[in-house]
């Protein structure tokens, strides 16, 4: 898929805020999902959604695309509720889910023909160049499929009507390493002009740094963190500590702290929003003769936020 960039939108063509959510909850049996989610999307964004599996992020996909109505709260997309979305507005955004499925006697330019007759703008040259360069056979029938060219088609047929909204959920995950970087070279090209917002889902957190410019993290229903994937990185580290005498748990109380390992006279902290003070202060306090601060990537941190 390489340079699969699509053509720019117009500034008038869709508000400053592409999704908009606001205290959405949902529950299934009594069991809750959801639980007063809140989160702003600036239109040309590309969010990464990260969550542990059953953390509720295919549910809040769903309610944010009005498949799943809240039990309480609102979400708009591109100014509208998702609920009540005109069909303009349903036709300018775009959706993989997480299990894709196509008429298995269709074969794919069927699905092409039949896709494309939804919506008022398509672009055939660039799905055609799609199909060609992912090595889609157009004669194939869906049912002999892959799950890998399953889910390649998916996406193409999500970006042939130029959406100005692609929501993707765990979009990569079938996909081979090669068509894996394909795709996300895809994602980049798609969101360079500035215009187009990307939200995707995925537990393959090499992904999201590679193409996400924000990251939220949904985790027991709310989302524990959202912002800037830079700014996230910046504010969680892993101290090494190493002092005379063994080391205590009461020794190290320190505020924000996400994780704690001791060994005898060394400890390893993970610290949300590091202090500049915090290191001279444990120098001083603990005696300690060496503490090493640790850059952690997006998976470190993502399972550091996780620990119980």
């Amino acid at each position: 898929m390489t340079n699969a960039t699509l053509p720019a939108l117009g500034t008038d063509s869709v508000p400053a805020t592409a999704i908009d959510v606001r205290g959405l909850s949902k529950s299934f049996r009594r069991r809750p999902v959801l639980n007063d989610v809140q989160l702003s999307v600036p239109t040309g964004s590309v969010l990464g959604l990260l969550g542990k599996n059953a953390a509720g992020k295919t549910t809040f996909l769903k309610c944010l695309l009005g498949l799943i109505r809240p039990d309480a709260g609102a979400a708009i997309l591109l100014g509208h509720s998702s609920w009540t979305l005109p069909p303009s507005i349903k036709a300018s955004i775009g959706y993989v889910p997480q299990l894709v499925t196509h008429p298995a006697w269709m074969n794919i330019a069927q699905i092409v023909e039949y896709t494309a007759s939804f919506y008022p703008r398509w672009n055939d040259h660039l799905v055609s160049r799609l199909l060609l360069e992912w090595e889609l056979d157009e004669s194939q029938k869906a049912g002999s499929l892959s799950l890998g060219t399953q889910q390649k088609l998916a996406i193409i047929l999500a970006l042939g009507h130029e959406p100005s909204l692609l929501i993707l959920d765990e979009p990569a995950a079938s996909l081979d390493p090669a068509a894996r970087r394909d795709f996300l070279k895809a994602l980049l090209d798609i969101a360079a002009d500035g215009s187009r917002t990307i939200l995707f889902s995925t537990h393959i957190t090499s992904d999201l740094e590679r193409v996400a410019d924000s990251v939220a993290i949904l985790q027991r229903g709310v989302i524990r963190y959202h912002g800037a994937l830079d700014e996230l990185k910046d504010s969680v580290k892993r101290l090494h500590i190493t002092t005379p005498a063994p080391l205590t748990l009461p020794q190290l109380t320190i505020p924000n702290v996400l994780h704690t390992r001791l060994a005898g006279n060394t400890a390893t902290i993970t610290v949300q929003h590091l202090n500049p003070d915090l290191i001279p202060t444990l120098r001083r306090t603990l005696g300690a003769t060496d503490i090493r601060t640790e850059d952690l990537n997006l998976e470190d941190i993502f399972l550091e936020l996780h620990h119980d």
